[in-house]
């Protein structure tokens, strides 16, 4: 790559230093995708203009790295995912902050995220390490190394449409396009490239750890959906279905009927701590796949 684009992302960077990691990911590939066909247009048609005097003509006409990193400072304000927190106009009592996870969307978004993210650990999981043996049995043989190159590229889809799942139910910004791959390199070159980046070997192991968080995910919001839905419905469970609260050996015992409102309330609080735990978890793991992903 030409040391001028190289310099010119370098400064990209540095105009956007304090931005949104995601926000700085997207805006150095968008230039740098820019920069390589804009030059290579401009090559096939005035093959006799040196390199140096022909980026600068294409640099003139994107903007400077200062003009762009505001343009994408601007594009940001008004393009932060649908469901990222906002800061409230007035001051809300605690009850109210308590309660209103009940008609947030974004709690909503976050109970179907961790439900869900059983569903696409054990995808992730599957095709990590199916893709890593496979790789490994056939390298012994021709095709084992365009095989695991293969592997690596649909490792990087596979991140990318992860990246907007969690944006779209998280709120956390995440890349919105996938890394640029750079031209005039050969297949071995390319292979290389993809190798030496970090975020490559990141991103495998976020696939095999996310069977992990998707089994916790699961398991805690289904036990505690579980648990306060029984609570709530505790009256109708014993009065109309004439199921006990309890069995214990030979013993069954119910509740007593002074208690069954309490049993209500507190099944409302539970489902209740259960949506805002929910959504913290959420945001948690939004950070965490930011972190493995992006950074």
């Amino acid at each position: 790559m030409s040391d001028m684009i190289n310099e010119y992302l370098d400064r990209l960077e540095k105009a956007l230093s304090g931005a949104d990691p995601a926000t700085m990911r997207d805006a150095r590939g968008d230039a740098e995708e820019h920069l390589r066909s804009a030059l290579d247009a401009a090559s096939l048609e005035s093959p006799g203009i040196p390199e140096d005097e022909t980026l600068r003509g294409i640099i003139d006409d994107y903007g400077t790295p200062e003009e762009v990193a505001d343009a994408y400072r601007r594009i940001e304000k008004f393009s932060t995912p649908v469901l990222a927190g906002r800061k409230a106009n007035g001051k809300k009592s605690a009850a109210a902050r308590f309660f209103g996870v009940l008609v947030d969307p974004r709690a909503y978004a976050a109970l179907f995220y961790m439900l869900f993210s059983l569903v696409t650990g054990i995808i992730y999981f599957t095709w990590a390490v199916t893709g890593l043996s496979l790789s490994a049995g056939l390298a012994v043989l021709i095709i084992g190394i365009p095989f695991f190159g293969l592997f690596l590229l649909s490792v990087q889809g596979l991140m990318l449409v992860e990246g907007r799942i969690i944006e779209a139910l998280s709120g956390i910004r995440m890349p919105r396009r996938s890394v640029a791959a750079r031209k005039g390199l050969g297949i071995w070159e390319k292979f290389v490239s993809i190798m030496k980046d970090k975020r490559t070997w990141t991103s495998i192991l976020y696939m095999v750890m996310q069977l992990i968080f998707g089994i916790m995910h699961f398991t805690v919001t289904v036990t505690l959906l579980a648990f306060s839905l029984s609570l709530i419905l505790r009256p109708l469970l014993e009065y109309r279905f004439d199921l006990p609260i309890m069995h214990l050996g030979h013993a069954t015992y119910w509740t007593p009927g002074w208690f069954m409102p309490f049993m209500v309330v507190l099944g409302v609080l539970l489902l209740v701590v259960s949506m805002h735990a929910a959504r913290g978890m959420t945001r948690l793991h939004g950070r965490w796949a930011k972190f493995m992903l992006v950074r």
